[in-house]
């Protein structure tokens, strides 16, 4: 029975609409009425097994919690959307770091293989903290699975379950964008590079995304860390060749806050921004060894600026 619902509403248009809006109910009751701290709190312990400090943090991820809370400007909201900052990429470091925009909407019954290129691309909505739905063959997806996806997506708000601000009063959309591909055709690697206080500290590399996540961290001279951040680590990976580039245009966007990571694929001698990011794994991802996150804990230095 369980799996008939499923189906239901996974990949048919009326199951849909009928059970998503009491999901859409559940998500509201259980996160949108209760308080920030509240939320934060159970999430922190959740995740980390204790209390957070949040009167004086100390550790990386009691600062991101801080953040949340108290670092809220409309500027951020720009940043977080995945559409708008594309004009906020344009004036910081130029068109030319963007990937090509195929199509945006707001109606997800116009993402129909009609509508879309022959070529691969990816499908993701603009205000969420995740990554999308890769399409390599249009003719091997149920578009009516794929529209019923988006609109979930688009359902959710990611300040009522994570508490993180910056999402909370995004314009919803899909964005429709060409994937970047490798010269083996595979997914390149993902560099997401953290500044604190406008200066890089380390940039985290994630691998082989798609079949077998892995994830290794970097100082800012790219000496490999002996620490291990929620996936395993992988094998060494060469610097890029345009690295010093990369941080150049990370701080460009840094210096316009306390904490940020700044996304960035490096392809084919070619590098596209990806995304800005104000609290990295929602401030709830633990280090192996635990000391790292006090160590970067020390070097974040934290300033107010709420204005919600």
């Amino acid at each position: 029975m369980k799996q008939f619902i499923s189906n239901i509403y996974h990949n048919t248009r009326l199951g849909f609409a009928v059970i998503q809006p009491f999901k859409n109910v559940y998500e509201y009751l259980r996160y949108a009425l209760v308080a920030d701290e509240t939320v934060i709190k159970r999430e922190f312990i959740t995740n980390l097994g204790y209390v957070p400090n949040l009167e004086n943090p100390q550790t990386f991820n009691e600062k991101l919690q801080w953040l949340k809370l108290n670092d809220r400007t409309p500027l951020h909201t720009i940043a977080a959307d995945k559409y708008k900052v594309r004009e906020y990429v344009k004036e910081k470091i130029g068109e030319a770091y963007l990937i090509p925009l195929i199509m945006e909407t707001k109606n997800v019954r116009e993402i129909i293989p009609e509508n879309l290129p022959d070529y691969p691309f990816i499908l993701k909505t603009n205000h969420d903290s995740s990554g999308g739905i890769i399409v390599r063959d249009k003719s091997q997806h149920n578009w009516i699975n794929v529209q019923n996806t988006l609109s979930k997506f688009l359902s959710i708000n990611y300040y009522y379950r994570y508490k993180e601000w910056q999402y909370k009063n995004i314009e919803r959309r899909v964005v429709v964008e060409e994937l970047l591909m490798d010269k083996s055709g595979e997914i390149p690697f993902d560099y997401k590079m953290h500044y604190f206080n406008g200066k890089l500290v380390f940039t985290q590399v994630d691998i082989d995304r798609e079949k077998n996540h892995k994830r290794n961290l970097y100082d800012a001279d790219w000496n490999l860390m002996d620490l291990q951040w929620i996936y395993e680590t992988g094998g060494e990976v060469k610097k890029p060749k345009l690295y010093e580039k990369m941080i150049a245009l990370g701080e460009t966007f840094a210096k316009d806050f306390c904490y940020i990571r700044v996304d960035f694929y490096h392809v084919n001698d070619k590098i596209y921004f990806g995304e800005l990011t104000f609290h990295a794994e929602s401030g709830c991802g633990a280090f192996t060894p635990e000391h790292y996150d006090a160590d970067f804990g020390k070097l974040l230095k934290l300033h107010k600026t709420k204005v919600s």
